[in-house]
């Protein structure tokens, strides 16, 4: 079992984290990313990535920041970097040795820059949502740069797990850049739903937030299965056998 989520816009670098930290596998993909953005103006960053002037110019200082090798001095650990609603939900400052290591097997971070991340892999600041149509010679958008190589890793680490299942708790725009023929495992979907009347709906804000609390959920008991992410019951969801089927685990609140 191995979960997935996406990154967040909004990140922290003040955040104190004392961690054994680890390398971007992707990292010499990411510095051809940062490449050919750094070929980019500021006005050519904010149609690109369809942002305000005050975003642009900081993304435009970042890329001309970002510098190799990543170092404890220069970059961060990304679970405490990124932050926003799915990340509010992660307790990783309440987490010990044994959590940090089965975090580290079990949750893996999807990025427009860095194509996979482990928790506590070592990050630099950046802005790059992955379904940014950023060409280079790989091809028009970074659906196609990255190609195979995130699958690849993911295959890597399914290997590893007891079950070759990946949970997939991240958004749409992010899980697309799985090349699933290529998958050496199979997807859970989870889905989130509040009960609006006479139905059940999904309220993304909501939603978002239930992802991170199901990967503390998770991480807190160290679950081995996807059948035991049946036993979720935070902020109230509950397990819906009659919405769910063998591919999709459904939860939902009143």
């Amino acid at each position: 079992m191995l979960m997935i989520i996406a990154p967040s816009k909004t990140q922290d670098f003040n955040h104190s984290f004392t961690v054994n930290v680890t390398q971007p596998p992707l990292l010499q993909d990411s510095v051809l990313l940062i490449e050919e953005l750094k070929k980019l103006s500021v006005s050519d960053l904010g149609k690109l990535m369809k942002m305000s002037d005050r975003l642009a110019v900081q993304t435009h200082e970042r890329i001309q920041d970002f510098h190799t090798p990543f170092t404890a001095e220069n970059a961060h650990p990304a679970i405490a970097v990124f932050q926003g609603d799915v990340y509010s939900g992660i307790a990783v400052d309440d987490y010990g040795k044994e959590e940090l290591v089965y975090m580290q097997d079990r949750l893996r971070i999807l990025s427009g820059l860095y194509g996979i991340l482990r928790p506590l892999d070592l990050m630099q600041k950046y802005r790059l949502e992955m379904g940014c149509k950023l060409a280079s010679k790989r091809g028009k958008n970074l659906y196609e740069f990255w190609g195979n190589k995130v699958t690849d890793e993911l295959n890597l680490a399914l290997k590893d797990q007891k079950e070759a299942v990946i949970v997939n708790l991240a958004s749409a725009e992010y899980s697309r850049v799985i090349k699933k023929k290529n998958l050496q495992g199979s997807i859970l979907q989870i889905d989130f739903k509040e009960r609006k009347e006479d139905s059940y709906r999904t309220v993304a804000i909501h939603a978002k937030r239930a992802r991170g609390m199901m990967v503390n959920f998770a991480v807190k008991n160290r679950l081995q299965t996807v059948t035991e992410l049946k036993t979720f019951q935070e902020a109230g969801y509950s397990f819906q056998p009659e919405m769910s089927r063998e591919d999709l685990y459904c939860f939902a609140r009143e």
